[in-house]
């Protein structure tokens, strides 16, 4: 067993002490054995090349001012060879000059003399912390990568797992695929996960946003259209269904389409064939059909704005995607995914502190999956070091919590008249008192208490409390 691992299995942490005065080795070593930390001393960098050649240490804390061999060569050597160790250097001429020499080296901190115990006791329990930050934050990462395969999905709540077992059975049929979620649940990575996970990953993967395209236009886009069609079309072109021969398409936003497109893609889903736009002669398709909306199809058929006989066409198999707040036992995961994707685009390294991870898993987080991504690019773009911290976060996420007890603050009932309370303020006090016990779950509790969402919203503006 290696000495690193004896100090792993042991909670310990390595400390190296290079300093030529005695004093100052012992003193800070009996202050470094009273915090937990497996102490080795040196009294110049030939000694420490030695000890850092047969041991894994963690922490360095270094005199600048060495016989030999000076300390800034010294900081330079061991970055070399010990790039992950954390340095703290010890100045005793108490310059910046010097100081920010050292930083620039790839020094953590630096601390100057004559110092006292409880000074360097401070750093010693920053540096712990730093320390156990990135060990939980490397482990965040090395559980996502144990999750691969789904096209770039995350998650191992029990909601996902069941997610994944059904894409595992849609991607290895030729059947249409309705992906039902709410906005930013991650719909489109679901669909290329069916497609790539399966017998079509081979074949072109085309996605179409029906919500963001003119009817005109989504038209031409699936079915093509012929020379002279309309103005402006001076070449034909080939629809987007008979693009993607054996493949896929993907139809985003489908509920947005309009009803007489929607006419239309059902005969063509039926008859798989296509007649472009201006054109006599039809067109034959071999396509998969994945779609998704964050709309409820079935009120839309009710309603009449989304076709009966379309809807039960795509929805052969269907892909429920849970909201970020049915499963926060994800955030973690999530947050060390995209910190890992940032730290491969801008070669910085960042982690996130215990309390901004806390007030994270309190939010609701409404925009979801896409609205945490939005959150970590933003903090790593404001955060000024390589730990973000709760100050870093969007003010709508640092005020919920504050919101949130507002909310659900007691209030003292309305004085009863004759011993009789109002039905007012009994209902009052049942819906902030099941927001409270659903620990400020709206939704939940408008489900529970029978009302509709938009009633409880209402309610609570009325109420004065905090949405």
């Amino acid at each position: 067993m290696t000495v690193q691992q004896a100090s792993t299995e042991a909670n310990l942490l390595n400390l190296l002490i290079v300093d030529d005065e005695r004093v100052v080795r012992e003193g800070c070593r009996d202050v470094a054995q009273t915090l937990g930390f497996s102490t080795f001393t040196a009294e110049n960098a030939e000694q420490a090349y030695k000890i850092l050649d047969s041991t894994s240490v963690d922490v360095i804390l270094l005199d600048l001012r060495l016989p030999g061999i000076g300390g800034l060569e010294a900081l330079r050597q061991i970055k070399q060879r010990r790039p992950e160790t954390i340095v703290i250097v010890v100045t005793g001429y108490a310059t910046v000059q010097s100081a920010v020499q050292a930083m620039k080296h790839g020094a953590f901190d630096y601390v100057t003399k004559p110092f006292n115990m409880d000074e360097l006791r401070i750093l010693l329990d920053r540096v712990t912390g730093h320390l156990k930050l990135t060990t939980e934050n490397r482990m965040l990462r090395e559980q996502v990568k144990a999750r691969h395969g789904f096209g770039g999905m995350v998650g191992r709540a029990p909601e996902m797992e069941r997610l994944y077992r059904i894409i595992t059975k849609a991607a290895n049929s030729t059947h249409p695929v309705l992906i039902m979620g709410e906005s930013g649940t991650g719909k489109e990575v679901v669909a290329r996960a069916v497609h790539y996970t399966g017998c079509y990953k081979d074949k072109p993967f085309i996605p179409v946003d029906c919500g963001s395209l003119v009817p005109t236009l989504i038209e031409s886009e699936l079915f093509g259209y012929v020379k002279g069609a309309f103005t402006g079309a001076q070449h034909s072109k080939q629809g987007l269904l008979a693009m993607a021969d054996g493949g896929t398409v993907f139809l985003d936003e489908i509920g947005e389409l309009p009803i007489d497109l929607q006419s239309k893609l059902l005969r063509a889903l039926q008859e798989k064939e296509i007649r472009p736009v201006g054109g006599t002669r039809a067109v034959p398709i071999n396509v998969r059909i994945l779609a998704a909306t964050n709309r409820d199809l079935e009120q839309a058929v009710q309603q009449g704005t989304f076709r009966r006989d379309l809807y039960f066409r795509l929805n052969v198999l269907t892909l429920r995607i849970p909201p970020l707040r049915d499963r926060k036992q994800d955030i973690p995961l999530l947050v060390g995914h995209f910190l890992e994707r940032t730290e491969r685009a801008t070669g910085f390294q960042r982690n996130i502190s215990d309390e901004a991870l806390k007030l994270m898993l309190t939010y609701d987080w409404p925009g979801n999956v896409r609205e945490l991504e939005h959150c970590l690019d933003r903090a790593c773009a404001l955060t000024s070091g390589p730990t973000i911290n709760t100050l870093d976060l969007p003010t709508t996420i640092q005020n919920w919590h504050v919101q949130t007890q507002t909310v659900l603050a007691p209030q003292a009932p309305a004085a009863p008249t004759n011993g009789i309370v109002p039905i007012a303020e009994m209902e009052k006090q049942a819906i902030l008192e099941a927001i409270e016990r659903l620990h400020g779950d709206k939704l939940e509790a408008a489900r529970l208490l029978g009302i509709g969402k938009t009633t409880l919203y209402r309610k609570l503006k009325e109420y004065g409390a905090a949405i």
